[in-house]
């Protein structure tokens, strides 16, 4: 096996660096999530870590490794004979992708529990990740509920598994570090909080240092073993520092002054509990460990700040993560009050504040030149054929709501979700039992000795022990909801650019978005006006990137509603070739006009008909205002074979959405 690329081998990224260490020093400040994008060396620096971390002691056959100095009273593999001990490498251990909650918690063997009452248990991830480092690459594409296990465990320092009354624990603490790359989607708030720290990295703009970079790593491809000998003895020195400060760290206080300070940082950027509060004072304490120090200073607080807060700031789920340095140093300054450190800061509060005045609002001024009348036939009418179609400025989103729940018709099998009902294997309600096909995951208890009951004077049952056989083991069939691939399909021609109604749509379909990301669904925007449909963004999980396209979208122009239903029809076709359980689910947002030719109309009743024939679920978010209505937007969701919902009526609490919602949740 080739030699780790080595830790200090690796260029820049020291945001990156530091949070590693201090959790190397101090694991209870609660791991690191690392935000980047692809091909910035995220997972060569967390793997190097292992190796700087020092050797453990552990007692000798024991599979969940155990401390001789303090071995897990309710260890699995105890009691213990603390005679033998045996010294290992820490240990780095990764989490698949496709991991399931068996192989990260571990499994009991239900047949022996059943038909032998013993507890045969085999160890998970978590066991073997028992103080060591727990890496999961690509953390925000793991099921919601296998990332809530793994974060209660690490919070706990415990690992539970329970099954039909039969219950194992075991000590589980350990690094945890998650690497992401943001363009493939979030994290939810909820689970952005449990991680201690976190750190953005980017590949840098320096030809000087992207040359070191390339130079080294082809070093390293060349010679592995030399490349990491030339390096041994910076990485003796570092591991070395780790081992002082771990020693140091029980005996740094952290002042009544520096508390103050933490616990007015997070009051002043309104971060929700007390996490973060707990998270900075164990960062800044083992910032001081880290620098020699006994005393935890302003710098600390500062620095801890940076690492602990961005994540924990984002008010709406499009909100990117980020820190208001120019805040910091005002609330650090407000805080520090009459306690004077000696904090050796050349970044003093010497900005005398915002060097801008109240300017007004982004985007384009309100000169009266750029804002098209509230009317159907305002600026962005039809253009006369072959003139070139100007895009109108694009107009604002309203402000998202919750809206009513769109879902797929039928039961599914695909991702882990919260939109359509689905077959799956975690989590849901047992809704029957059958006969396991593969190993027995979930055992349907009642409906096993239901089938074992009948045959038991012909198997000659002497005692009170159920005499059981393969057939007769049944498991839970269980249902629950799937994400989807929600593909928006938005008209925006010159019918939809009134200022007033496009806010409206965007509003709309942002709120959608909204739900998307709540729901963990994929998702995917086509747009149409003028003479082409666009897709506008690629299916992708990364939601907050639709809003930011959605934000932008220019309006005007015809409206060529068939190559809208047409591009959308080769879009779902290529995804069910690269996915094929994930359900789709079309959104149509259009008044159901279609221009450009005699036969625009008739064009667009064809596409329809064409992606109902293909099965796809379709709801038609009718955006027709005015007195007097067409219909058309209703008797295109009829040719789709879906469901048309007035803009008015997607929000959840207008009356009319939660009629048919009750109604569907009914049936």
């Amino acid at each position: 096996m080739s030699a780790r690329y080595p830790f200090t081998a690796i260029v820049g990224m020291d945001d990156l660096r530091l949070a590693l260490l201090l959790n190397a020093v101090s694991p209870q400040v609660g791991g690191v999530l690392v935000r980047g994008e692809k091909g910035t060396a995220k997972s060569t620096m967390v793997r190097a870590l292992a190796g700087l971390l020092p050797s453990i002691a552990t007692v000798a056959g024991c599979r969940f490794a155990c401390d001789p100095a303090g071995p897990d009273p309710q260890c699995p593999d105890g009691p213990h004979d603390l005679s033998v001990v045996r010294e290992r490498p820490t240990r780095l251990v990764e989490l698949p992708v496709g991991v399931s909650e068996d192989r990260i918690v571990g499994s009991l063997d239900l047949e022996r529990a059943l038909a032998e009452g013993v507890k045969a248990y085999e160890p998970g991830l978590l066991a073997a990740a028992h103080r060591g480092v727990l890496y999961i690459d690509e953390v925000n594409l793991l099921n919601d509920h296998l990332v809530d296990l793994l974060l209660d465990a690490a919070a706990m320092g415990q690992s539970y598994v329970e099954r039909e009354g039969v219950s194992v624990r075991h000590a589980a603490r350990f690094l945890l570090v998650g690497t992401m790359n943001p363009e493939e989607g979030e994290l939810r708030p909820q689970l952005l909080d449990r991680f201690g720290l976190t750190v953005e990295v980017a590949a840098t703009r320096e030809p000087v240092e992207r040359a070191e970079v390339v130079r080294r790593r082809l070093a390293y491809d060349a010679d592995p073993d030399g490349f990491a000998e030339r390096w041994t003895q910076p990485e003796k020195e570092l591991a070395q520092r780790i081992t002082t400060a771990r020693e140091l760290l029980p005996s740094v206080v952290l002042g009544d002054g520096a508390l103050r300070q933490i616990t007015a940082v997070c009051a002043a950027f309104e971060v929700d509990g007390l996490r973060a509060d707990i998270v900075m004072a164990r960062t800044a304490v083992a910032l001081a460990a880290w620098a020699g120090r006994t005393e935890v200073l302003a710098e600390d607080v500062r620095t801890a700040a940076r690492l602990a807060l961005p994540h924990r700031r984002r008010r709406n789920p499009f909100d990117a993560p980020g820190l208001d340095d120019e805040k910091l140093e005002e609330t650090l300054e407000q805080s520090a009050g009459e306690d004077p450190e000696p904090e050796p800061d050349p970044d003093g509060p010497d900005d005398p504040g915002p060097d801008h005045d109240g300017g007004g609002p982004d985007g384009p001024s309100d000169g009266g030149q750029d804002a098209p009348s509230d009317g159907d036939g305002g600026p962005s009418a039809e253009q006369p054929r072959g003139a070139p179609v100007p895009p109108q400025p694009a107009a604002p989103a309203a402000s998202p709501y919750r809206t009513r729940l769109l879902t797929v018709p039928g039961t599914g099998e695909g991702a882990s979700g919260r939109r359509s009902r689905a077959r799956t294997d975690t989590g849901g309600h047992t809704v029957r039992a059958a006969r396991p096909t593969g190993a027995l995951q979930r055992l349907h208890l009642a409906a096993t000795i239901q089938a074992a009951a009948p045959h038991q004077l012909a198997r000659g049952r002497d005692s009170r022990a159920l005499r059981l056989r393969r057939d007769d083991f049944r498991e839970q069939v269980r249902e629950g909801r799937e994400s989807n691939l929600v593909l928006f399909v938005v008209d925006a021609s010159g019918s939809m650019a009134a200022r007033q109604r496009m806010s409206a749509v965007k509003g709309a379909v942002l709120s959608l978005l909204m739900d998307a990301y709540q729901r963990r669904d994929k998702v995917g925007m086509i747009t149409f006006r003028g003479a082409e449909a666009v897709l506008a963004l690629p299916p992708t999980s990364s939601v907050e990137v639709g809003a930011a396209r959605l934000e932008q979208l220019p309006t005007g122009g015809r409206t060529p509603l068939a190559a809208g239903l047409l591009r959308a029809h080769e879009t779902l076709r290529l995804e069910r070739l690269r996915d094929p359980r994930r359900r789709p689910l079309l959104v149509l947002v259009t008044d159901g006009r279609a221009t450009g030719g005699p036969n625009a109309l008739p064009d667009a009743r064809r596409a329809a008909q064409l992606l109902a024939a293909q099965g796809t679920a379709a709801v038609v978010v009718d955006c027709e205002s005015g007195p007097v209505r067409l219909g058309l937007a209703a008797e295109l969701a009829l040719h789709l074979g879906g469901e048309a919902v007035r803009l008015d009526e997607l929000a959840a609490d207008s009356m009319t959405g939660m009629i048919r919602t009750i109604q569907r949740e009914a049936a």
